[in-house]
């Protein structure tokens, strides 16, 4: 018995010591042996940084800080923004035809003085550089790809001389192909975003990315419908003209006055942009602007909540042709809407009629009163 108990006691302490000699070598021995990564660890690439979306307000605050007004000494103006760090900006050809130096108004109203560095006769582009904004953050692009059907764009420019003015829109065609005056137009953009004489050269920016996609340069008689020309068909011809400046530039043998480059406008263009700037506002539910191109007496009369109220249930507003005509010292536009709106009986689609009396509040046209009808 006492035997069998020895022998117990025995085999006991052999375990013991070898369970604690066993810990103590995979303790301290072990770790030493490890000196190749483990086949269960994967090393991951890092992914490619993506643009994260910004918050509209945010882009065009931004935006508008390198969008400016180029001015000629006969009058004429157009828009631009800064695309490098060198001080250049991307304008239209049709801004800036057959001139080596002209004016640049900032977004703070600073009057600057530019040089044309580089220009075509046949596509519609043209670089400026303007030496004081040197060393100034630039624009970001869109320099390969391209923007697509359906994409949300914002035009910046100075239509009728309204700078840091902002319209909304989509790209509502692709592959539009024209020709004006000297000028080809291949694969550009159209866009539903309302464009107007001086919004010419301005940037067409996407409103997920904030990355400028087109060079805003032609829109048509009638309508809204503008056209912009991809960045990432020029870009190229662009950086060559800011790496190496023309030494002489070539003559562009006419002005493209169809091509969205301001002139003295009259009333009657005023009006009709600033009833399509209203409708437009409306649509994309920027009421504070709708309402800030309302004159004195309606807003007297109106407070903004009662205005915005009268539109809430606005969904989408379509409008048809605008005629124009002037009586007496002021402009009458009339037209007709379809307007896709809430009702109790769910989303129902109206026409109505409208008329709208446009008229100068120091030297500022304004809508001055509307008049709707209901139309079968």
């Amino acid at each position: 018995m006492n035997k069998r108990w020895i022998v117990s006691v025995i085999a006991t302490l052999v375990l013991l010591g070898a369970g604690t000699y066993g810990y103590f070598f995979i303790k301290q021995g072990v770790p030493k042996q490890l000196t190749a990564q483990s086949s269960l660890y994967i090393e991951t690439k890092p992914e490619e940084k993506e643009l994260v979306p910004q918050e509209l307000k945010e882009i065009i605050f931004e935006s508008q800080k390198l969008v400016v007004k180029i001015e000629l000494p006969d009058g004429s103006f157009g828009s631009g923004f800064l695309y490098n760090n060198k001080g250049d900006v991307i304008t239209n050809a049709h801004v800036v035809p057959n001139a080596k130096e002209v004016k640049v108004v900032t977004a703070d109203s600073k009057e600057l003085t530019g040089q044309v560095i580089g220009v075509s006769v046949d596509t519609d582009v043209a670089v400026v550089r303007v030496p004081e904004l040197e060393g100034t953050e630039p624009l970001r692009l869109a320099r390969t790809k391209k923007a697509e059907l359906g994409d949300e764009v914002i035009a910046l420019g100075s239509p009728l001389g309204f700078q840091n003015t902002v319209t909304t829109g989509i790209i509502s065609g692709v592959g539009r192909s024209f020709e004006i005056d000297s000028f080809k137009y291949e694969d550009v953009f159209q866009i539903s975003a309302p464009i107007a004489p001086g919004n010419s050269g301005g940037p067409l920016i996407n409103t997920t990315t904030g990355e400028v996609v087109g060079i805003n340069s032609a829109t048509m008689d009638k309508g809204v419908i503008g056209f912009s020309i991809p960045l990432s068909n020029v870009i190229t011809l662009l950086e060559s003209w800011s790496e190496s400046p023309m030494e002489s530039l070539p003559r562009i043998g006419a002005d493209a006055p169809g091509n969205n480059s301001g002139t003295e406008s009259t009333n009657e263009d005023v009006a009709t942009y600033l009833v399509n700037y209203f409708y437009e506002s409306l649509n994309y539910r920027d009421y504070v602007t709708a309402y800030s191109l309302l004159g004195s007496s309606w807003q007297s009369e109106t407070a903004y909540e009662k205005f915005r109220e009268g539109y809430l249930d606005f969904l989408t507003i379509e409008t048809e042709d605008l005629l124009t005509k002037k009586v007496g010292d002021q402009v009458e536009v009339v037209t007709i809407i379809t307007v896709q709106q809430r009702s109790e009986r769910g989303v129902t689609y109206k026409k109505y009629k409208v008329k709208f009396v446009l008229g100068l509040e120091n030297d500022q046209m304004k809508i001055l009163s509307e008049e709707r009808e209901e139309v079968e």
